[in-house]
């Protein structure tokens, strides 16, 4: 049984649809790419699977439960936590007290202060400066680590490359696969598509609103992601 099960999932802002019955899995320990192109859908997929815009119960199922539209807050003691677009980092607090915000509904797990400072040593030279005065990358490092406190079964990671170097976006790819390794389900929203199909056991394609491709990593073609993914 799939960890995470997304059915005919439609979201809207207001008056104006982002998501078209979108269907999506994410079996126990996987990892599963999201791809397109800017305004495709693919935040507002994340967004809704994490509790912040209101859907059906039954659109979204986690660990065999409907969770559509349930709070965020209940979520993540559920253990489904985001990794939100743009960081949001929050720019009053150091780098540890930016963690411990993410430890305040932790879950029991294997993920704690000391076990994130040694994933990211960075953050523990730096841990007493405000989070904002760290590099974009450091940032990321960050926001990841913050969800990681909460000890997530799912974590959702929002744009992870945005912005960033070549050199740092391999380096939280390598981060990634030492999550994965630990047992938790990733999903991963990215436009680097070279670099998420080297990780990802399972990929989709979302093109205005819709899934436009999916299937496992071996089975698609460049043809057939660069057709998915423009439309062409």
């Amino acid at each position: 049984m799939s960890l995470l099960s997304v059915r005919d999932l439609s979201a809207f802002y207001g008056s104006f649809q982002a998501l078209f019955a979108v269907s999506l899995e994410a079996g126990e320990g996987e990892t599963v790419a999201v791809i397109g192109a800017n305004g495709a859908g693919k935040t507002t997929c994340l967004r809704t699977i994490a509790g912040v815009l209101p859907v059906p119960a039954a659109a979204v199922s986690f660990a065999g439960s409907p969770v559509g539209g349930h709070p965020a807050h209940e979520l993540v003691d559920r253990g489904i936590v985001l990794v939100p677009e743009g960081r949001r980092i929050f720019p009053s607090l150091t780098v540890e007290e930016n963690l411990l915000v993410g430890a305040y509904r932790r879950r029991p797990g294997p993920w704690s202060l000391p076990r994130v400072y040694q994933l990211f040593p960075v953050l523990a030279e730096r841990r007493r400066q405000p989070g904002t005065n760290l590099s974009g990358g450091e940032q990321q490092m960050l926001a990841i680590g913050r969800g990681l406190m909460a000890n997530p079964r799912l974590l959702l990671v929002d744009e992870i490359s945005l912005g960033l170097a070549p050199v740092v976006v391999r380096s939280l790819y390598q981060v990634l696969r030492a999550i994965a390794a630990e047992g938790t389900t990733t999903i991963v929203v990215d436009q680097d598509v070279s670099q998420i199909l080297d990780l990802a056991q399972r990929v989709y394609c979302l093109r205005k609103g819709a899934v436009s491709l999916e299937g496992r990593p071996a089975e698609l073609t460049r043809a057939r992601i660069a057709a998915a993914y423009f439309g062409v």
